[in-house]
């Protein structure tokens, strides 16, 4: 008789260091080297077999936009369709594999990522999404292997998850994957997140097709490598590059979508939910719609913060990633009290901060990631330059010479309704606003409504009654909500992510919540001894 596997317990994967003299960083520059080198080909790939056809578009490197670093294939409508008869056929396979072989391939595809692949990874994320060896190493290979691993965890749990039975009656679960397929659509920002959102809906029995961000194919691609070498079967996973309008009107209109798995901009997501909308008619059921989306991040100081501690979370959580997390602090609300010290220890530290290449180990910042973005945000400084209500008290350059490079930026008002404190910029730029100590009761109102989204937020406070006066009054104001530190860095298992209001459906990635998403339970009654009398003893 077979036995049923446990699950390893999961544990954080390790951070390394990448110190001088360590072998990983040895490892990461002769990876970053080789792939630097190389234009890699990247096919669309349906039911295992590789498609190249004839549109390709060009990725570059933002740090230096020159640099080409592969050419991708675009999958046309026909092949969609392909890909959904592909996926759908494989599910009736798929979904009978013992869970246990399931998660098999997943945890291996985690041992090979931080093993054998880990340099290469990492390398890919630091070339084409311009992150730093510390960002790429807690992004493309810890974050996401945790997702793997965690992920396998939590779905035995939900499996063990089961109803009460009584005399005579056997009641149990059934998690059924969803009928048909998960259309996942992953963002340029996270390795770890376009990994995430085709794997966690296929670890219970679904099938997905993946249409990776533009702006991070190249590890993206390798990961799909690493599913391939880790057993994954022909068809469970899709990979369909392609142009954004085409791949959604194609799949969106099939009547065999069956979820959408999404991390991106509010505005896409917004069209995405309606494009289901009209087509709902369609539908062989009603799809799964989980999506996190944007954000306006706050940092609260109460006037007894510690200084010192918040400066660091502010510098961080704003400036990391050049400010490209969905998470990054965008806009800070100080009392004037600390104020005077807060600016001098920003300023004093932003001109500390190094920018450039992050294949140069010493820098803090890379680029942002292509030149819309680098546009968009060279137009948000335009105008603060040009309007008097709006101070620019540090950074604020640009330079596109050779990479998208947005300095570090502090912008200071005195409305606290502009739009810099309400308006997601999605780059390395922090809005200000400086309120009266007196006025601790009214900008916790503010905080809590100057923006539509509901993602990220920090206090700090020394204070205790105002940590438990904010908790309260803030509740509904951020999804990850963060005491004396900054309002990034979430964890896989120790803190789960995502947002209400405008910034998604808050399913938390990286938690047991998301993962009922993906299932449609049914329930079985079974009974030993069934009646065989119709009447009830009341009728005698």
């Amino acid at each position: 008789m077979s036995a049923i596997g446990n699950i390893p317990n999961p544990i954080n994967e390790p951070i390394l260091s990448y110190a001088p003299g360590t072998p990983e960083r040895a490892a990461l520059q002769a990876a970053i080297k080789s792939l630097g080198s190389t234009i890699t080909e990247i096919p669309v790939v349906v039911n295992g077999k590789e498609h190249r056809p004839t549109k390709t578009i060009t990725v570059t490197s933002p740090q230096r936009h020159q640099h080409k670093l592969a050419t991708v294939h675009q999958a046309p409508a026909a092949l969609l369709q392909d890909a959904i008869d592909g996926a759908t056929t494989a599910q009736k396979d798929w979904e009978h594999w013992r869970f246990e072989d399931r998660a098999a391939v997943f945890m291996k595809a985690a041992d090979l990522l931080c093993g054998p692949w880990r340099a290469r990874m990492n390398a890919a994320t630091l070339l084409g999404q311009s992150k730093t060896p510390h960002q790429a190493e807690i992004d493309a290979a810890c974050e996401l292997a945790d997702f793997l691993r965690f992920n396998a965890h939590y779905a035995e749990r939900l499996l063990h998850e089961q109803p009460i039975s009584v005399p005579g009656v056997w009641n149990r679960l059934d998690y059924r994957p969803l009928e048909g397929f998960v259309y996942a659509i992953t963002p340029f920002n996270f390795t770890a997140i376009g990994g995430n959102l085709p794997t966690a809906p296929a670890m219970l029995g679904n099938v997905a097709l993946w249409k990776p961000s533009t702006t991070a194919m190249l590890s993206n691609w390798l990961f799909y490598q690493i599913l391939q070498e880790a057993g994954l079967p022909p068809g469970v996973i899709q990979f369909v590059p392609g142009e954004s309008a085409t791949v959604s009107d194609v799949l969106i209109s099939d009547p065999r979508l069956a979820g959408i798995h999404f991390t991106g901009s509010t505005g896409v997501f917004h069209s995405l939910w309606k494009g289901v909308a009209n087509n709902l008619d369609k539908y062989r059921g009603y799809p799964r719609l989980v999506g996190e989306t944007g954000g306006k991040d706050f940092i609260l100081a109460h006037p007894s913060a510690d200084v010192e501690a918040l400066a660091t979370a502010l510098l961080r959580g704003a400036f990391e990633y050049q400010g490209q997390k969905c998470s990054a602090a965008s806009r800070c609300y100080i009392p004037r009290s600390i104020w005077p010290r807060v600016q001098e220890l920003l300023q004093a530290e932003i001109k500390q901060i190094k920018m450039g290449d992050p294949a140069d180990f010493s820098m803090f910042m890379g680029a942002v990631i292509d030149e819309r973005a680098f546009k968009r945000l060279e137009q948000v400084l335009a105008a603060a330059k040009k309007d008097p209500r709006v101070k620019i008290i540090a950074g604020g350059g640009c330079n596109s010479s050779e990479g998208w490079f947005v300095e570090p930026t502090v912008l200071l008002t005195t409305d606290p309704t502009h739009q810099i404190m309400s308006v997601e910029f999605f780059g390395p730029i922090l809005s200000v606003y400086v309120y009266d100590d007196k006025e601790w009761d009214d900008v916790l109102t503010l905080v809590d409504t100057a923006s539509p989204y509901a993602l990220t937020g920090a206090i700090f406070s020394q204070d205790r009654a105002a940590v438990i006066d904010a908790d309260r009054r803030l509740r509904h104001a951020a999804g990850n909500y963060y005491v004396n530190d900054k309002c990034t860095g979430a964890v896989v298992g120790q803190q789960p992510f995502g947002g209400g209001r405008a910034s998604g459906t808050n399913d938390k990635a990286g938690s047991i919540l998301n993962l009922y998403r993906w299932v449609s339970a049914r329930t079985i009654k079974e009974t030993g001894n069934p009646p065989k009398d119709w009447r009830y003893p009341y009728l005698g």
